[in-house]
């Protein structure tokens, strides 16, 4: 088993670095893709996830487009996406310049479209694949069937039983969807 899976999650919040420095995030989304590039270099199929806000307070719609440049161009697998909301106790919630709910909604929306674009287009990358796959349990819809994970973090399903939870199985991929993968298992 390596050492090291090929799935990383790295938060970047923004694509804008106004808007980062505002966040106190200490790093811009050139130094970002710097580190993504770096991984993709030496693992150039990597899984990559992050995590963005929209409606940061002062977020102007180019900022946010920069965001939504980001993701395209990283082509992400999966990002947690979230509308910015007042924590207590945190400058940002002081400040004047909060962006309308609607408007954050209306981002929060087009951010998600995206995300489940590029997903869909990264799932699609291990149709027909062979994939080892750590089983976590019974699919708790089909239960003739199990559910594990690939090493780029996707949800797998595939006929079997209890009796693999815990163990690494090599699956191939028959169908893929923005989320999950189906497949049968081949021999180990």
């Amino acid at each position: 088993m390596p050492k090291m899976m090929p799935f990383y999650h790295i938060p970047f919040q923004s694509g804008d670095n106004d808007i980062l420095k505002e966040m106190l995030r200490g790093y811009t989304h050139q130094r970002y893709r710097r580190i993504i590039d770096t991984i993709r270099h030496y693992m150039p199929d990597a899984a990559v996830s992050g995590d963005a806000i929209v409606g940061f307070p002062g977020e102007t719609e180019e900022q946010f487009e920069a965001t939504m440049t980001l993701i395209r161009e990283i082509g992400f697998d999966t990002v947690n996406t979230a509308a910015y909301s007042p924590r207590p106790n945190t400058p940002a919630a002081e400040w004047d310049n909060q962006v309308a709910d609607l408007i954050k909604l209306d981002r929060l929306h087009r951010i998600n479209a995206l995300v489940n674009e590029c997903a869909e287009e990264r799932s699609s990358r291990y149709l027909n694949t062979v994939q080892e796959v750590l089983v976590e349990g019974v699919n708790p819809k089909i239960p003739t069937q199990v559910m594990g994970r690939n090493g780029g973090n996707r949800l797998t399903f595939f006929d079997g039983d209890e009796s693999l939870v815990g163990q690494l199985v090599k699956v191939h991929v028959d169908e893929t969807r923005t989320w999950s993968l189906t497949g049968h298992m081949v021999d180990n």
